[in-house]
């Protein structure tokens, strides 16, 4: 499964920031999400029905990932009829419907955190229900001009402050103005959606542009050491390591880690039998989380994983290891997001440098 590319008539934009709620009501042939703060103190994507006057593309505490490969979703909706000694079953197939979306202040490390879940829910196998969402959804981009999370460190997996991956558009924050930069046919619709709005940028934006990415590089200060090679090789000999137990003891396995990660995709499917009628029910889908203990539960009651550490080393090794020999990618976008937010302060950053030390 493929999405839609730029038809080559790449444009380059000036908006000034106060236009950016006009923009957004020009665009009714789509729902528009953007950053919202709510009762928490936290910003999450809403849908934006009136653009307010003026509006903040902060950063999410659930990613984008959320509105395209959803916390629950429904695959089928089932029903029994009984009529005397016999039993009909009917069965539905539930697809996502609804307009196109389009989510504004994506962040490249979110952005390109779906670009790697394409990888994981298309090839020859695609998964209609990720992808009838996916073929919707347009993602514009915000380019990160200072580190919004303590702890990013996407320039040690591949990525980028201002990364294109994923984004039909990428904005860069100018100041009083963004500069737009259009990366897909999609792109290039949204912009045309509002094209009086849009002013032709002048040869020093461009160069102000390029002196704000490199600014945001240097601002990134953690890493993690060596290529992806280098530990998907040191992680090898680590399996059966002592170092999962020492840094795993602190873990609580509340999975915030992995369900706030922009790129963790295990599920489970469950079927839901309606509490009022036992008849009807319902197949879902519903995120699952490898730091659980009951995530890999036989139902001979053997678990493969039975502790802490067998399921913190399962995280590292599938996004740094697994992923790097099945798909040539690190399954990690640096974001910070399961550091920042770790309860108990458990840090991948930390544990990657002491598989590196162990691989010298």
């Amino acid at each position: 499964m493929t999405l839609e590319i730029s038809s080559g008539k790449m444009m380059d934009k000036i908006l000034e920031k106060k236009s950016l709620p006009l923009w957004m009501e020009k665009l009714n042939a789509w729902t528009v999400y953007a950053p919202r703060k709510d009762e928490n103190e936290r910003w999450n994507y809403e849908i934006i029905d009136h653009a307010p006057a003026s509006l903040e593309l902060a950063v999410t505490t659930l990613p984008a990932k959320a509105l395209i490969f959803p916390q629950r979703e429904v695959f089928l909706e089932f029903s029994k009829t009984i009529e005397g000694n016999r039993e009909t079953l009917e069965v539905r197939e539930v697809l996502p419907n609804g307009k196109p979306f389009v989510i504004f202040g994506v962040r490249p490390c979110d952005a390109r955190a779906i670009w790697l879940l394409d990888r994981v829910f298309g090839g020859d196998f695609t998964d209609p229900y990720y992808w009838k969402r996916r073929s919707q959804a347009s993602l514009i981009g915000l380019a990160c001009h200072t580190p919004p999370w303590e702890n990013c460190f996407c320039l040690s997996v591949e990525g980028s402050p201002h990364g294109e991956e994923g984004l039909d558009i990428l904005l860069t924050d100018l100041g009083d103005s963004y500069y737009v930069k259009t990366l897909s046919t999609n792109g290039e619709k949204l912009v045309q959606a509002a094209r009086e709005l849009f002013k032709e940028p002048q040869p020093d934006d461009k160069k102000k542009v390029q002196a704000r990415h490199a600014e945001a590089r240097k601002k990134l200060v953690r890493g993690v050491k060596g290529t992806k090679k280098e530990r998907a090789a040191a992680l090898q000999g680590l399996f059966d390591s002592s170092l999962w137990d020492e840094e795993s003891m602190s873990c609580i396995q509340c999975g915030i880690c992995t369900y706030l990660c922009p790129s963790c995709h295990c599920f489970d499917i469950n079927d839901e039998v309606d509490s009022i009628s036992p008849l009807r029910g319902k197949r879902v889908r519903t995120w699952d989380n490898c730091q659980f203990p009951d995530f890999t539960m036989h139902s001979s009651g053997h678990n493969p994983r039975p502790d802490k550490a067998s399921r913190l080393r399962q995280r590292v090794l599938h996004k740094f290891r697994y992923f790097v020999e099945n798909f040539d990618q690190v399954m990690c976008t640096g974001c910070g997001r399961c550091i920042s937010l770790c309860p108990v302060g458990i840090d991948i950053i930390k544990v990657l440098d002491k598989v590196s030390n162990h691989g010298a």
